[in-house]
C-alpha cells in the first residue's frame, strides 16, 4: 500500500469524484444520461462539500493521480432496535479504478470512513452494495437489512 495515499477530498478533487460517480454507475450497467448526472452532481458537490453535508475521500498513487475515493452524508437517524444513536452515515461513491482494483483500496477507503466515524461518534452505516463490492463490505461486517429500502421517483410540479 506504500503506493497508495489516501487524504480528505476537497471541492478541488470534483472533476476526480465526479468521474468516479459516473464510473461506478457504468460499471454496475445502469443506464443514464451520463452528461445530466454529472452536471447535476457537480452543483450538488458545490452545496455539499462546503456545508460538510458530503465528506469524501479520494486516493493518490505515489505520482499523484486519483485513483479512487468514497464518501459519506451523515443524517440524523431515530433510534431503533439495531442502533440506538441518533446519527446514521450513508455511504457512497465507491469507485477504485480498473487497474487498481484487488489491491486493497477500497478497503483503505472503508478503513478510513470508519476511522472518521468512530472518532465523530457515529456507530452505524450503511450502504447499497454493488455486485463487486458485496465480497469487500461482507469482509468487514456488513450485512443485508431485513427490510430493504424501497424508493419512488415523484414528478416535479
Amino acid at each position: 500500500m506504500a503506493e497508495y495515499r489516501i487524504r480528505a477530498a476537497t471541492l478541488a478533487d470534483a472533476d476526480a469524484l465526479l468521474r468516479h460517480r459516473i464510473g461506478m454507475f457504468s460499471d454496475m450497467g445502469v443506464e443514464m444520461d451520463a452528461a445530466a448526472v454529472a452536471d447535476a452532481f457537480r452543483r450538488w458537490l458545490d452545496m455539499a462539500m462546503p456545508s460538510d453535508t458530503y465528506r469524501a475521500w479520494v486516493v493518490e498513487t505515489s505520482g499523484g493521480a486519483v485513483i479512487g475515493g468514497g464518501g459519506i452524508t451523515v443524517v440524523p437517524w431515530p433510534p431503533g432496535p439495531r442502533y440506538v444513536g441518533g446519527r446514521l452515515a450513508l455511504v457512497y461513491n465507491m469507485y477504485v479504478d480498473r487497474g487498481h482494483r484487488r489491491r486493497g483500496v477500497a478497503r483503505l477507503i472503508m478503513d478510513t470512513i470508519h476511522s472518521w466515524c468512530r472518532d465523530a461518534g457515529v456507530l452505524s452505516l450503511g450502504l447499497n452494495a454493488s455486485d463487486a463490492g458485496r465480497p469487500l463490505y461482507e469482509s468487514i461486517g456488513y450485512r443485508e437489512s431485513p427490510a430493504p429500502m424501497m424508493f419512488v421517483q415523484l414528478s416535479a410540479r
